[in-house]
């Protein structure tokens, strides 16, 4: 009879996301962790694995949360432009939040990892193309209810949206960020603005 594990799984990998995600890979050793996570070394190694593993279980916890936030932005009957502006917005408001100063995990994990770690690299490029999907179908749905003009290009642009939140994300960790953040925010509705049906 195998023993049942004497510590809750789910708060322990919450955990180690926030310590990863504040940290970053390189700076969370193996210490950090089981004293983060409240368990010991073996308990860490035989429930996740490698200090590595756990990094990756970590970060797609962070971005399976992340997504079904921003599809939330998308969904429901309406305008489908009204979801995307949501969207920048809510990147907006989390990025100036005085607790987003430790920026977004997965752009952390670009930042730190890439293109060194090919595994992460492959994490971060799904959350990425899953962004920039959801942001493509709302474009497309715009487009086909007369949101957007039929010159626009949906797939374009959001490529361009995907590059700029990102953006934000990075410059929302600088020192003098809000304005910078503020004003590309502003750009990026002006985009969208000009590309609607008049």
């Amino acid at each position: 009879m195998s023993r049942v594990k004497e510590f809750d799984v789910d708060a322990a990998c919450d955990a180690a996301l926030e310590l990863f995600w504040r940290q970053g890979y390189e700076a969370t050793s193996v210490s950090d962790l089981v004293a983060g996570l409240g368990i010991g070394k073996a308990s860490l190694y035989a429930t996740f694995g490698t200090k590595h593993q756990l990094y990756l279980t970590a970060l797609n916890r962070y971005i399976a949360r992340g997504n079904e936030r921003f599809v939330a932005d998308f969904a429901g009957p309406g305008p489908a432009l009204d979801g995307v502006r949501r969207l920048i917005e809510r990147y907006v408001a989390e990025i100036l939040d005085e607790s987003g100063r430790k920026g977004c995990f997965v752009v952390n994990a670009a930042m730190e990892m890439l293109p060194k770690d090919p595994e992460v690299a492959r994490v971060v490029e799904r959350s990425w193309d899953a962004l920039e999907l959801a942001l493509r179908m709302a474009l497309s749905r715009a487009k086909a209810q007369d949101e957007i003009g039929a010159g626009a290009d949906p797939e374009a642009l959001a490529g361009f949206l995907l590059t700029v939140l990102q953006g934000m994300r990075v410059l929302g960790k600088g020192l003098d960020h809000a304005a910078r953040v503020r004003a590309t925010a502003k750009q990026a509705i002006a985009v969208l603005e000009a590309a609607r049906q008049h």
